[in-house]
């Protein structure tokens, strides 16, 4: 299985957001905190779920 080449990638605060395609060719956008042990990560269908989480997003 290849690794996933993310494109068009953001930071919002802690959180990146990134598109890239599945195993299927669909695709996906995905938002990830990079805090030290926070392990949010999240994949969304559209750019602006993927965003919004990110805007909303608080570490614990």
């Amino acid at each position: 299985m290849r690794p996933h080449r993310f494109r068009d990638v953001i930071r919002i605060g802690p959180v990146q957001v990134g598109t890239h395609n599945d195993q299927r060719g669909r695709e996906k956008h995905t938002a990830v905190c990079t805090a030290p042990g926070c392990g949010f990560s999240a994949d969304y269908p559209d750019r602006t779920g993927a965003e919004l989480a990110a805007k909303t997003h608080r570490c614990n």
